[in-house]
């Protein structure tokens, strides 16, 4: 595994250089069947026919086992030509063998009969409509990766629909979870999913932002995996209840993915209940489009909890970032890599979210060198939220050379624990600006919180004691509930909602339905 060096948004951010990269690449012939000595799980006889069309048919690769029991391994098709549903059967695993595409990319807008288009999904050719795939999978389902080039792309034009449950997630994992050989440092062994949209992105591979018609391209996918256009209300689908495990593996030189990448997808996609755990780069990035997301987890992801650049315009509400300790770089880094005069700007507004970093983070990237780095042409929003990052500074703002296109930051009613230098800042700003934007002692904001969180993430009562601002007026996306409305992501009588779909791990005990170096039996 190569250590590489952290970089801005037209490049993937490094995947760090601590804990244990447990890699498994097999061959074409079917994984080894030692005999489990623990678990319940049998192998199923066969996998299921999911259509009658021979292009979307499962492979039948023999079994594997691990210490919940055997399973029948079925394998999708590299291309999803159809719509399918995956259900949940017993004794039955679904596994990616290399990048997996659902449907053909249909390109900037959808192709007409009367303008072909030619696809940039590979065994596509020349499309004259979209494709219209959806992939959906029922709760409680498996997918793992056969290797570690393996990924999910859902192309413009098609659809996934992974719906799970509170009791029944979706999990997407690596053979070596399955196997029963991760641990709480195991990181990086498969690429992870990508929703591909039609919504605005900046830093253009293709076209231009002048023109509107500015495309970018996934990073690390030897063959391009396309997205942008003009629709930033683009539906890519609905996740739910799905949690996405040890994911970030290197696809090319230079260059991997996250556990969630969004490329220009629009607010017509359904995104909640979503668990990132143990990815060697970020826990989600967000290129471009406009993304709503709410009930996010991240866990232990090595470089940044949440990324967000290139145009993206993004709402997420309860979310809970928790690193592993000793691991990860920043919490959040924020920005459009230097196109400040691009439009349109990076945005997030993040409402009721508790960052939890007990490191410094320059011990992976020396780069980013705070809790939160906000920069390049982006403009930041916190509302109710706790950082406790007490070995680090809290906030890092780099503003660029024409004061009226830096970064810019809004707080209200958040509390932070820091060291004791707090901020940085670069470029158009000093530490002492970044700490006049911050605003401690105005709008409930504090800087020299003393936390009392409890049961890791759980507010306690300091916390508790924080007057919340009304987050409405920044989107009606957001909203003030449940009663009693409290700052941070979880307080008495609203933790439930990360509980039973997650996963736990040894330094984030989330009262979740499994222990994440195991699979979940349901």
């Amino acid at each position: 595994m190569l250590a590489l060096a952290g970089c801005g948004a037209d490049d993937i951010a490094s995947p760090g250089t601590g804990g244990d990269v447990n890699i498994t690449i097999p061959p074409a012939a079917p994984a080894p069947t030692p005999t489990p000595t623990t678990g319940t799980s049998v192998a199923a006889g066969a996998c299921p026919t999911l259509t009658n069309d021979a292009s979307v048919m499962l492979t039948d690769r023999g079994t594997i086992s691990g210490p919940t029991g055997s399973y029948r391994i079925c394998e999708l098709p590299s291309l999803v030509t159809r719509s399918v549903t995956l259900p949940k059967l017993a004794g039955v695993l679904y596994a990616l063998n290399g990048r997996v595409d659902v449907g053909c990319d249909g390109g900037f807008s959808a192709p007409t009969a009367g303008a072909p288009h030619a696809s940039t999904t590979v065994g596509c050719g020349t499309l004259t409509a979209d494709t219209n795939v959806t992939l959906s999978i029922d709760p409680g389902v498996v997918i793992y990766a056969r290797t570690g080039q393996s990924w999910l792309a859902v192309n413009r034009g098609n659809k996934i629909n992974a719906v799970g449950t509170a009791t029944a997630p979706i999990v997407f994992t690596s053979q070596d979870n399955v196997a029963g050989l991760n641990t709480d440092n195991s990181i990086g062994q498969w690429g992870g999913v990508v929703l591909l949209g039609r919504g605005r992105v900046t830093d253009c591979a293709v076209g231009t932002v002048a023109s509107g018609t500015c495309e970018r391209d996934t990073e690390g996918a030897v063959n391009l995996a396309r997205f942008g256009g003009a629709d930033d209300s683009y539906n890519a689908g609905r996740m739910s209840y799905v949690q996405l495990r040890y994911s970030g593996f290197v696809l090319s030189a230079n260059a991997e993915l996250q556990a969630l990448t969004t490329g220009a997808i629009g607010t017509g996609t359904t995104l909640d209940h979503i668990q990132s755990h143990n990815s060697s780069d970020d826990g989600a990035e967000l290129f471009g489009g406009a993304v709503n997301m709410k009930y996010y987890v991240v866990t232990g992801a090595d470089d940044d909890s949440l990324d967000v650049d290139t145009g993206a315009r993004a709402n997420i509400q309860h979310a809970l970032m928790i690193q592993r300790p000793g691991q990860g770089d920043g919490l959040m880094e924020i920005d459009s890599n230097g196109r400040e005069s691009d439009t349109p700007r990076t945005r997030l507004n993040l409402v009721n979210f508790t960052a939890i970093q007990p490191q410094a983070s320059a011990n992976n990237d020396a780069g980013t060198r705070a809790a939160f780095h906000i920069r390049g042409n982006a403009d930041v929003a916190l509302y109710n939220g706790v950082v406790f990052s007490p070995n680090n500074e809290c906030i890092r703002l780099t503003g660029a050379a024409d004061t009226a296109l830096r970064a810019t930051l809004t707080a209200r009613s958040v509390v932070m624990t820091c060291n004791a230098a707090k901020y940085i800042g670069d470029g158009s700003y000093t530490a002492a600006s970044a700490a006049s934007a911050f605003g401690s002692g105005a709008n409930n904001n504090n800087d020299a919180f003393t936390s009392t969180l409890t049961m890791t993430f759980v507010n306690g009562a300091n916390e508790d004691a924080v007057v919340p601002t009304d987050p409405t007026g920044l989107s009606s996306f957001f909203a003030a509930s449940p009663s009693p409305y409290r700052i941070g992501a979880a307080w008495g009588g609203n933790t439930a909602w990360a509980a039973g779909w997650t996963c736990n791990s040894g330094y984030a005990p989330l009262g979740g339905g499994s222990n994440c170096t195991s699979l979940p039996v349901i």
